[in-house]
């Protein structure tokens, strides 16, 4: 993040943020492309390493070799260093090694530092960077103390490192999971569907991780702003309807107290975690298209979680609201919203609904595989979710392919890349002349 770069390459914000995220992918490939990162100590291809990279990075949890028992404890570490990497944001781990450094950043870098965490004005920056890397070492720190009496009372001395992991991949909205056998693959949290400290605990890291740095340090310093509010009263509905949905409609068959943690844990999970307590496959078709809007939506701006984001829902159903109402501007809380906010609102999510439907239509004429399948694992992939019907390791190479280019395009996000491809010097000023066009 050097000066030279901006004043030789003239990169905006965005295009640092893009590159950035594609460098550390490539890099996290090659890693896990040597002998030593996988458990057989053979070599793995480019491609099932470029995409386990490509998920990590993005924090989705997508994989083509389960975790747990294809990698190697180096392999491992590399994902999950990673997953790190990819939850707090390459742009805010390359300010935190040069605040460690001791080194003064620039007005240039700490712009781009601003939209990397969507932060609202560049004053205080290195001070914010600061709480999220204090409050990311608490959370993840705390998660896996929790974690630890459960994991090693299974699994011993390697119970620690099961907590770490699944402590960071929680927090960072990742969905990696270490639990994996050679005889059973890819059973993510299956087995602790009835462990209510499992659960409660990785439901609070995601729910954390998930609303966002920015959201925190306002809470913390007692700063009750309107977009926190949109934002808190968002994630509660968010989860609350959908659990209610899914007691009703699935689990039936389990007591009630399980039936109720099953229900909560696949409403939290899908925004956007990628754990999973209950066989999804099996699950009703409504509850499926119910995760498949919750893995658009995602999480909240500026946290380690993907998808067009509950701000822009919230702003999108305000919108409705208003225009069921004939009043002219939206509004919450008193106060009214920004046309542009509206936007900005509809071009991502717009973006966010194609790239779905265009990758699921693609990977279901690809593969002859039912199209709400191939819905499911794209929205999983552009929502950086990494819930899976089961189909995705088995997925021909075009397939994987197009989930790394969503998982990658859902990851860094709408608004960056239309930034990155139209910059401000493109902007003019001139207004053409108005013209109404009937819609409805």
């Amino acid at each position: 993040m050097t000066e030279g770069i901006y004043r030789k390459k003239h990169l905006t914000s965005s295009q640092v943020i893009i590159l950035g995220f594609a460098g550390v992918i490539l890099l996290g490939a090659f890693l896990l492309m040597l002998p030593v990162a996988s458990a057989e100590g053979v070599a793995t291809s480019f491609h099932e390493a470029l995409f386990t990279s490509t998920s990590a990075v993005c924090v989705t949890g997508l994989v083509v070799q389960d975790t747990g028992s294809y990698w190697s404890f180096f392999g491992q570490t590399v994902i999950l260093a990673l997953i790190q990497i990819g939850g707090l944001g390459v742009v805010t781990v390359a300010a935190a090694v040069v605040i460690l450094s001791g080194r003064k950043i620039s007005l240039m870098q700490r712009s781009t530092m601003q939209d990397a965490i969507s932060a609202p004005k560049v004053g205080g920056i290195v001070r914010l960077t600061r709480f999220i890397l204090l409050g990311t070492l608490l959370s993840e720190a705390t998660g896996a103390l929790l974690l630890l009496p459960d994991f090693c009372k299974t699994f011993g001395f390697k119970g620690i490192w099961m907590a770490v992991f699944h402590s960071i991949s929680a927090f960072c909205n990742a969905g990696f999971d270490i639990l994996g056998t050679k005889d059973h693959t890819f059973v993510s949290l299956t087995g602790y569907m009835g462990d209510p400290l499992i659960n409660i605990v990785i439901m609070l890291l995601i729910i954390v991780g998930g609303i966002g740095f920015v959201t925190w340090d306002d809470i913390y310093i007692n700063k009750w702003k309107i977009k926190r509010k949109v934002i808190l009263t968002t994630t509660v509905w968010l989860i609350l309807l959908p659990a209610i949905f899914f007691f009703f409609q699935d689990f039936s068959e389990l007591p009630m107290g399980k039936r109720l943690l099953m229900s909560v844990f696949q409403s939290v999970t899908p925004r956007t975690a990628g754990f999973n307590t209950a066989d999804l496959a099996v699950m009703t078709e409504p509850s499926k298209a119910i995760m498949i809007l919750l893995m658009l939506i995602g999480g909240s701006p500026g946290s380690t979680a993907g998808g067009m984001k509950t701000t822009t829902f919230a702003v999108l159903v305000l919108n409705a609201f208003a225009t069921f109402r004939n009043k002219e501007d939206a509004g919450v809380y008193g106060r009214r919203i920004e046309c542009q906010t509206i936007k900005n609102a509809s071009t991502v999510a717009m973006m966010y609904i194609l790239l779905f439907l265009c990758g699921g239509i693609a990977i279901s004429i690809c593969e002859n595989q039912p199209l709400l399948n191939c819905l499911f694992e794209a929205a999983s992939a552009v929502g950086t979710v990494g819930l899976t019907l089961g189909i995705t390791p088995d997925l021909h190479i075009i397939s994987q392919s197009i989930l790394i280019l969503l998982m990658y395009l859902g990851r860094v996000g709408g608004l960056t890349l239309i930034y990155a491809m139209f910059s401000d010097k493109n902007r003019k000023n001139a207004k053409l002349p108005t013209e109404k066009i009937t819609v409805g």
